[in-house]
């Protein structure tokens, strides 16, 4: 398993600049398992494109219980003021754990702005945490984890006083297994064989062994009860909340002298009485109904691996549809384990956020109506079929079918929809073919595979960060080249690329079969017509002539090659 998938960025600074993988060190191994580009850097953004405001952060943690029902949700959130605040919405989104991490901890190959500048002292961010959960409520909900340089016994007493029930460890373990901190991870030649990928100082200089970790973790443990029989204490919760035991200590220097650590001292007392730590699961108030439904209807289909039909009424409030099904299908089969008999949800209605989210090989969602944000986020097979009923006035690629962040994170399986979608479309596709008939703003953005056919208009930006992958898309309004992010990618004319023509012709003639879309129809009646509108858009440093890899040999190209 490749190491250093971060390269060991310091843990409160990714806010800076995010989690940073360079080039050099993303390997063959390492691309296939992100499903991005060999040799090309990997980012981790400090924003995350599905989650603008509390309510998205909600929905992703609903979409990942649904998934999995056993799963206990972990919320990472960084030592910065005001970060009670962000921990209680954090809570009341129905979150398991939620994790502080303070500024220190990691060995280094941060960005240095984010080094000097990111991020403040873990026990900041965990005094104000615990006394915010603990005023609203919420505490016996949650448990609170703290992590970012701790080392000894002591902190972990410290961190337990000042709430935490669970504590992390980065760097010490690192250290006992042979890390000697020289913070060049990002350079690939660590002189320990620990953050490398070279097999070379991997195999002659790694010394370290499962021993040593369990050493330093014993050692650890030892001082912990040893400080709590020092305090009289019997388990390690019957210190949460016990700031009587801590004491402000003189600074040593004026700026510290100064110090008013009487907030961070604060005990926090429950209105409610309710314990000061976790005692009782935090679960959602939506009960997930209409998947419940599905899964019991379908049990048997999966179970004999034989899968079917099945015909559901949906509305808006039925969110997250599919993702029961998926889960159950992969923890039986895996990804793709039903693949060659897949079960069918054909839905009329309109469904809420994150219909067919995580969806599996084998589950095939056929939609008439329309859907809300965050359609097939996190898809890794199967099929989306999104159309409007029959007889509907309006003009199909005129009008939004599906919401914003659509395909989001998705790494296979294809989604047709006779329509037009919102903002971020396809915002880190990895593997997924698509196709729409028009998006909004920042669509395809860091892209890394996976292709994408538009049939109408875009908005701004198309293409940022996009390092894998291709699009097709029409230039309807005569102005997508100004619409492009040339910084990553460029807009190719398909004019006279005639394998790509005939793909594209394939796609748009799945799409009508898939859709019956009425524009599909027209532009496949009068392709030649409207081949002039189409670019094709790839990355910079992609080479055209590969792009199509396996699929270069399609009946549809081999015909053109004929010709």
């Amino acid at each position: 398993m490749p190491t250093c998938c971060k390269s060991r960025l310091h843990k409160g600074q990714k806010p800076g600049e995010g989690g940073q993988l360079p080039g050099h060190k993303v390997t063959a191994e390492i691309a296939k398992l992100r499903h991005s580009v060999q040799g090309v850097t990997l980012i981790s953004p400090p924003p995350h494109h599905d989650i603008y405001s509390i309510e998205d952060l909600a929905q992703l943690i609903f979409d990942l219980k649904q998934v999995n029902p056993d799963a206990l949700v972990s919320v990472k959130l960084v030592s910065e003021p005001g970060v009670g605040t962000i921990a209680t919405g954090v809570a009341k989104a129905y979150a398991d754990l939620i994790t502080i991490s303070g500024y220190d901890g990691g060995t280094a190959a941060s960005p240095l702005t984010s080094v000097k500048y990111a991020g403040c002292p873990w026990e900041l961010g965990l005094a104000e945490t615990q006394q915010a959960l603990v005023a609203n409520n919420l505490r016996h909900k949650i448990r609170l984890q703290v992590d970012g340089g701790l080392k000894t016994g002591l902190d972990v007493v410290k961190a337990a006083i000042l709430g935490a029930e669970s504590f992390g460890f980065g760097t010490a373990p690192m250290v006992a297994m042979g890390c000697k901190f020289l913070r060049i991870c990002h350079l690939n030649n660590c002189a320990t064989g620990v953050a490398t990928q070279d097999e070379t100082l991997r195999k002659e200089y790694f010394k370290g062994l499962p021993e040593m970790v369990v050493n330093y973790f014993t050692g650890l443990a030892d001082e912990v009860r040893e400080l709590l029989a020092e305090l009289g204490v019997e388990k390690l919760t019957d210190l949460i909340g016990r700031t009587d035991l801590l004491e402000a200590v003189e600074g040593m220097t004026a700026k510290q002298s100064k110090l008013d650590l009487s907030n961070i001292l604060e005990a926090p007392v429950s209105p409610l009485s309710h314990p000061l730590y976790w005692t009782e699961p935090n679960q959602p108030f939506d009960k997930a109904e209409l998947n419940q439904k599905i899964v019991e209807e379908t049990e048997t289909a999966v179970e004999n691996r034989s899968g079917g039909s099945f015909y559901f009424d949906v509305r808006n409030t039925d969110r997250s549809v599919g993702a029961r099904l998926s889960g159950s299908v992969a923890k039986r089969y895996g990804n793709q384990g039903m693949a060659t008999s897949p079960i069918k949800l054909y839905l009329d209605g309109t469904a809420g956020q994150s219909l067919g989210v995580w969806n599996a090989g084998g589950v095939e969602i056929y939609l008439t109506g329309d859907a809300n944000d965050y359609v097939g986020k996190g898809m890794a097979g199967g099929k989306l079929v999104i159309k409007p009923h029959v007889g509907t006035t309006f003009t199909c690629n005129d009008a939004t079918i599906v919401g914003n962040t659509c395909l989001y994170g998705a790494t296979g399986g294809k989604l047709y929809a006779a329509g037009t979608a919102g903002e971020r479309f396809g915002v880190r596709n990895s593997g997924t073919i698509a196709v729409i008939e028009g998006a909004g703003d920042n669509a395809c953005e860091y892209m890394t595979g996976g292709i994408v056919a538009i049939l109408g208009a875009t908005g701004v930006n198309f293409g940022a960060g996009m390092t894998g992958g291709f699009a097709y898309v029409m230039d309807s309004n005569d102005d997508f080249e100004g619409r492009v992010n040339t910084e990553s990618v460029e807009a190719i004319s398909l004019s006279d690329l005639y394998i790509h023509q005939e793909h594209l012709r394939g796609l748009i003639a799945e799409h009508l079969e898939e859709t019956g879309s009425v524009h599909a129809e027209n532009i496949l009646a009068n392709f030649d017509e409207w081949i002039p509108k189409f670019y094709l858009v790839k990355p910079k440093a992609a080479d055209l002539r590969t792009l199509l890899g396996h699929q270069s040999r399609s009946a549809a190209e081999l015909r053109v090659q004929a010709q």
